[in-house]
């Protein structure tokens, strides 16, 4: 990526290359806190269009990290009880939180069409590519 890029080409650029290099990550996206709101904004995202563009704290699998401030991996989104469907494709999704001066601003979603498709080595690639994302931000 050129260092001339603005930021949301950089997070579409990260969104279309984890997209295209890992064969389960069927739908990637960040979603951000909206302003002062106590909600995630959808931003960037590579996958299947979805109507989940504004996610409240505590709904869902990514308003849940928003308050945790932790990992969710979920291996079967058919089990797990607060999750909003984004299709009936998804099978498995990984949230992972992106903090900046320790305030957790918001976060890379990972839908797979796979279930049980994700590992700590995900967990832990994502990690690392949000601390990446946090220092372009």
């Amino acid at each position: 990526m050129a260092k001339t890029s603005s930021k949301e080409e950089k997070l579409q650029g990260i969104c279309d290359f984890l997209e295209s290099e890992v064969s389960y990550y069927d739908w990637v996206g960040f979603y951000f806190k909206n302003g002062n709101k106590n909600e995630l904004k959808l931003a960037q995202f590579t996958g299947e269009e979805t109507e989940h563009t504004i996610i409240p704290f505590g709904k869902g699998i990514c308003g849940q990290v928003a308050l945790s401030n932790e990992n969710f991996v979920v291996q079967d989104v058919s089990q797990q009880d607060n999750y909003i469907s984004c299709g009936w494709k998804v099978k498995s999704e990984i949230v992972i939180p992106i903090f900046v001066d320790g305030e957790n601003i918001g976060q890379i979603d990972i839908d797979s069409h796979t279930a049980n498709t994700f590992t700590k080595e995900d967990e832990q690639l994502l990690e690392y590519v949000c601390k990446k994302v946090a220092a372009i931000l």
